[in-house]
C-alpha cells in the first residue's frame, strides 16, 4: 500500500564555515525557503587549519540560524554521501561565487553522484555583493584588526575579536 504522505525535501549545505560569513548566511536563508528541512553540516576540512573548533563553528551557526525553524546544524567527519544517507537527505546545496568555484564544485558533485546516484547537487549563485567574500579573507582582515562588520554576523565579529584579541576594526 502506498502512502499519500508527501516525502519531506531534506537538503544539506556542507562546508567548513570557519567562520560563517554573510555570504554563507545568504545561501542558508535562500536554501531554507526551497526545502522542508535544511541541515547546515560543518565538516572538519583536513586540508585547512581552522581558527574555530567544530563545536565553536556549530554554535556560531546555531546562533545565526536560530530564527529559521527548518534549519538544523550538525557536523560530520565521514564521506558527505554517508552523512546524507544518515539524515535521509538527497540534495546537496552548494554556493557558487565564480567560475573557479564552479569547476571545483562540479568535480565534487560528480564524485558524490558517482558514490550515490540518488543524491543531487544544486548550485546557488551567491548574491553579487558577496562574490568576493570567503572565510579566509575574513580571517585575514580580522587578524590584522581590519573591519569585518559588513562581512559577518555580529556574533561572528565578536568571536573573531575574541580569537585575535583585538577590536577587528
Amino acid at each position: 500500500m502506498q502512502s499519500n504522505a508527501k516525502q519531506k525535501r531534506i537538503a544539506v549545505y556542507p562546508g567548513s564555515f570557519d567562520p560563517v560569513t554573510n555570504g554563507h548566511l545568504d545561501i542558508i536563508q535562500r536554501a531554507a525557503k526551497q526545502f522542508d528541512h535544511l541541515i547546515v553540516a560543518v565538516l572538519n576540512n583536513t586540508s585547512k587549519s581552522p581558527l574555530f573548533t567544530v563545536e565553536e563553528r556549530k554554535e556560531l551557526l546555531r546562533d545565526v540560524t536560530r530564527d529559521m525553524p527548518n534549519v538544523a546544524v550538525d557536523a560530520f567527519r565521514d564521506l558527505l554521501v554517508r552523512f546524507m544517507r544518515s539524515q535521509q537527505a538527497n540534495v546537496i546545496v552548494r554556493g557558487i561565487r565564480s567560475v573557479t568555484d564552479f569547476e571545483y564544485e562540479l568535480q565534487l558533485a560528480s564524485t558524490n553522484n558517482h558514490l550515490d546516484n540518488d543524491i543531487e547537487t544544486i548550485f546557488m549563485m551567491t548574491n553579487p555583493k558577496y562574490a568576493y567574500l570567503s572565510s579566509s579573507i575574513v580571517k585575514e582582515i580580522a587578524k590584522f584588526q581590519g573591519n569585518v562588520k559588513e562581512l559577518v554576523p555580529p556574533v561572528v565579529e565578536r568571536s573573531l575579536q575574541s580569537k585575535y584579541g583585538s577590536n577587528s576594526r
